[in-house]
């Protein structure tokens, strides 16, 4: 039976305002004509990175290289841009010390030694990036001090601070995609690689996949690998590229999906005694719904359809389907793809991807941000081009989406060679806008702006601070209660999580649409270490920072409020 809401105005929009707030650093990754390797196609992630802790959203924006490299100087580097709290943004890069090149990849956002600081982790085709928050604008590479170097040469690909052991330190996942060497990598014209009649860069099918890698926090500032112990490196090569992390069995330990190329997703379930098993195939996880290999490129998670459990979205290339598998909550989940809505689309390569609630009304909509991988389609025959514009689908709260790209404004439509992408409330107007990182282009950063007239929906942002718990509250379950209509309370679930969407970081603090209610009756917090906290009668409209043990430190107005005082202390 159709939803009520179907075909209805969304009440918002996304415009691009990149330029004008000041995010102009062109992002480099291969050649913007042709590829000859993998590599070059891959691009980067971005993340809503808070890192001086002022609650104003700030941008990392990872870079890549060519093969043909640069003059002495010259080569691009990954960049932080500062917010300035008025809607624009100031590169800061060189002050904080993270203006490295190289092949960048992925990042990760955690607070890896309990400092009060979020750190910054930085994966790379090449020697991965720790960096430090030294708290005065500054980072330092502790990659050697922490234990990271690698011996050899390794794709690093997607990553994420998690507390696998729940001892209260954050231990790192770094997935692998595949083991690369450019002096033996086969080239187009002599191995026959073709998509569609073009000769394009080979692989990943028949190259050897890169093993993916859990380091484990020793609580001095090191990390050990644990990967053989911990039987992650028990499956086959993986092809891996995004991972997300989330308790999906609801028994209190992270558990790890990844999501691969050219072969079945892995589901690293969290046995609770320092060990993992894949269980993507019993789960129902690893392949399409006719039992196929499917190739991944990036992963949300949300509980779409309110019922306690946490749903998965997973990207995938083009001329197949993105994939929506719907949590069962006996241990197995559904491909929900076709019957949700989200089949009709299989033209677009997908790659950035999450859940989120732009117009407030407590119901996880979804965004997927899309590119072709090979520049070479621009001038085929090939219907798909290299840059696409974006999907966005609307959820129906029947267990359905409705497609609304056409509805999305100009920051849906407009065509973008996108990769990675983060979600946040980057100007904290109370609805949530979209970063993108692109192909040898600037990035997009879509603000979302409602529509007049539009009927005014209600939210509230929360910030973690563990005290037994990692210091970042990663892992932490939140549970909100509101009573939007009288007799029909509202109730969101979602997770403080690191890494995720493609190669990204999401802003750490958790928002909740309360559509039209005023306050959230019940906030309920379960930490890693196990202690429970519930937090009653917060007002929306406002961030509160809450600490374990139920303390309210902070509370901020958000929405027009807060974008006025931020203009007028930013004069």
């Amino acid at each position: 039976m159709p939803s009520p809401i179907t075909g209805t105005p969304l009440g918002y929009s996304f415009v691009d305002v990149a330029r004008e707030s000041g995010l102009n650093a062109k992002t480099i990754y291969g050649g913007e004509h042709k590829n000859r390797f993998l590599l070059e196609t891959t691009g980067c992630g971005v993340a809503f990175f808070d890192y001086d802790h002022d609650d104003w959203l700030d941008i990392f924006l990872v870079n890549g290289s060519r093969l043909e490299g640069f003059p002495k100087g010259e080569a691009p580097i990954s960049r932080l841009f500062k917010n300035n709290r008025d809607g624009t943004f100031t590169d800061v890069t060189l002050k904080s010390g993270l203006g490295r090149s190289g092949w960048g990849q992925g990042c990760c956002v955690g607070d890896y030694n309990n400092d009060g600081w979020n750190d910054l982790f930085v994966s790379y085709y090449g020697q991965n990036a720790l960096y430090r928050n030294n708290g005065d604008g500054t980072f330092t590479d502790v990659t050697a001090k922490a234990g990271l170097l690698q011996k050899k040469t390794r794709w690093n690909s997607g990553c994420a601070f998690l507390d696998y052991d729940r001892d209260g330190h954050l231990d790192l996942f770094v997935a692998n995609y595949i083991d690369f060497d450019i002096k033996t990598a086969p080239l187009p014209e002599a191995a026959g690689c073709a998509y569609k009649g073009i000769q394009v860069a080979c692989g990943p099918p028949g190259l050897d996949g890169g093993k993916n890698i859990l380091y484990r926090n020793n609580g001095d500032g090191t990390f050990t690998d644990v990967s053989a112990k911990a039987g992650i490196l028990d499956t086959i090569g993986t092809y891996a590229l995004s991972i997300t992390v989330a308790d999906f069995d609801n028994d209190g330990w992270p558990d790890i999906y990844v999501a691969n190329d050219s072969t079945a997703a892995t589901f690293y379930r969290n046995q609770k005694d320092g060990t993992f098993k894949d269980e993507a195939i019993e789960s129902g996880i690893a392949y399409s719904p006719d039992g196929k290999p499917q190739a991944g490129m990036g992963v949300s998670v949300g509980d779409f359809n309110r019922d306690g459990l946490l749903d998965i979205v997973k990207t995938n290339f083009a001329g197949d389907t993105d994939s929506l598998y719907l949590n069962l909550g006996d241990g197995t989940f559904e491909d929900h793809t076709y019957l949700s809505g989200l089949g009709i689309n299989t033209r677009y390569l997908g790659w950035g991807v999450g859940f989120f609630d732009p117009d407030n009304d407590g119901w996880l909509d979804i965004f997927i941000s899309n590119g072709h991988v090979y520049p070479e389609v621009d001038s085929s025959h090939i219907e798909a081009p290299y840059a696409e514009h974006k999907y966005l689908y609307r959820n129906l709260r029947n267990g359905q989406f409705e497609e609304v790209t056409d509805r999305g404004g100009t920051g849906i439509t407009d065509a973008a060679p996108a990769r990675g992408c983060a979600f946040g409330d980057y100007d904290n107007d109370g609805d949530i806008d979209v970063v993108v990182n692109c192909v040898n282009s600037i990035p997009q950063l879509l603000r979302c702006d409602a529509t007049p007239g539009a009927p005014g929906r209600n939210f509230i942002k929360l910030r973690l601070i563990g005290s037994k718990s990692n210091r970042a509250g990663i892992g932490a379950r939140v549970a909100v209660t509101a009573e939007n209509q009288p007799g029909k309370p509202l109730r969101q679930i979602d997770e403080v999580r690191s890494g995720g969407s493609y190669y990204s970081q999401n802003d750490l603090r958790l928002h909740f649409g309360l559509e039209l209610a005023t306050k959230a009756d019940s906030i309920e917090i379960t930490w890693p270490s196990g202690t429970k906290d519930l937090v009653k009668d917060l007002a929306a409209g406002k961030l509160y920072v809450i600490r374990e043990g139920g303390q309210i430190t902070k509370t901020m107005p958000m929405g027009s409020t807060a974008s006025a005082a931020a203009k007028k202390a930013a004069l």
